[in-house]
């Protein structure tokens, strides 16, 4: 077999990413600037509804608003290349800085859930292998589908009345206390999120965990294990388990767009001071500058995640690598 030249392998898939984020960019400039609202309320609040024709004039004029949407981006894109993405209209500062301080909570609650997610999931779909067609398989099996099918938003209301409002043991709102910030601070304040963020996602993968081990179960390696004397826990964990592993990591890659996408609706709902919360911001104010970054960055995880599902599928598979037969190549 031949294989493929890493530099060139590797090359293509930067130029593929370089390409997708730069039709990104674009996309989101001219539907941003498409959009309905007006950006100078953003920046100068009640008072641009007070301005005169020439004062709306000299106002777009400043945040260069008032050149055609391509010499705009032309601009923006000259810009955004030496590591100048412009100012918040709303916050008034440096883009980066705004999105460098609310991104350490965005990773803090994402990667718990992610975490979260990844091992809960491989622990709950063995489990109802293991007690496949028995009580417990049954009530787990009902008891995730309706919980996987319940609305994150709505259930995160539900919790915020139950534990803040009338039991108040938790806050319903914030990464942490004013004041405060300690780790059990934030611990805290990070319990009705991450269960919303788990709740929306965990069955779903665990489902598909379960329903692989069954098929490994049935396999003829098996039959073949327990008529050697295998106990059945053995062979779930030490074999099959294992051999859904490398699967179990490309599907895990692909979800992370799903789980970035949910970790953005519980931040909104709960007023949680991420990234999340920041792109609802941005995008009801007009808040250009900050919206471009944050919808490139965003796209760029979701696009690097399926890069990375597609990598590790071609090493567990090199067939799908495109790879032929040297004989066959040499052949024409």
């Amino acid at each position: 077999m031949r294989r493929k030249n890493p530099f060139i392998y590797y090359g293509g898939k930067l130029a593929g990413l370089a390409v997708s984020v730069f039709v990104l960019s674009l996309a989101v400039f001219y539907i941003a600037r498409l959009a309905p609202g007006d950006p100078l309320v953003s920046y100068y609040g009640d008072r641009a509804e007070k301005m005169t024709a020439e004062e709306r004039a000299q106002a777009e004029e400043r945040l260069g608003l008032d050149e055609p949407v391509h010499i705009q981006y032309t601009r923006w894109l000259g810009r955004a290349l030496q590591g100048d993405f412009g100012i918040s209209y709303k916050y008034k500062t440096d883009v980066t800085q705004i999105i460098a301080d609310r991104l350490p909570n965005t990773l803090l609650l994402g990667g718990t859930g992610f975490a979260v997610i990844f091992a809960g999931a491989l622990a709950v779909g063995a489990l109802c292998a293991w007690n496949e067609g028995n009580l417990l398989d049954r009530i787990i099996c009902k008891v995730g589908t309706v919980v996987s099918c319940i609305p994150e938003f709505w259930l995160s209301l539900v919790l915020i009345l139950v534990f803040a409002v009338q039991l108040r043991w938790l806050p319903s709102s914030g990464a942490y206390t004013l004041g405060g910030g300690g780790g059990a601070d934030r611990a805290v304040h990070l319990i009705l999120p991450l269960t919303v963020t788990a709740a929306g996602h965990l069955w779903y993968y665990a489902y598909m965990i379960r329903n692989r081990l069954l098929e490994e179960l049935r396999s003829d390696y098996v039959l073949l294990a327990k008529s050697k004397g295998l106990r059945r826990r053995d062979v779930l964990l030490r074999h099959c388990l294992r051999s859904i592993l490398p699967g179990y990591l490309s599907l895990m890659a692909i979800s992370v767009p799903h789980i970035l996408g949910g970790t953005y609706i519980v931040e909104t709902v709960f007023s949680y001071p991420g990234i999340g919360t920041l792109s609802y911001e941005s995008a009801r104010y007009q808040d250009y500058n900050l919206l471009m970054l944050l919808c490139i960055l965003s796209g760029s995880v979701v696009i690097l995640s399926n890069m990375l599902a597609q990598i590790i599928s071609e090493r567990i598979d090199p067939r799908m690598r495109g790879e032929m037969p040297a004989e066959v190549t040499e052949h024409g």
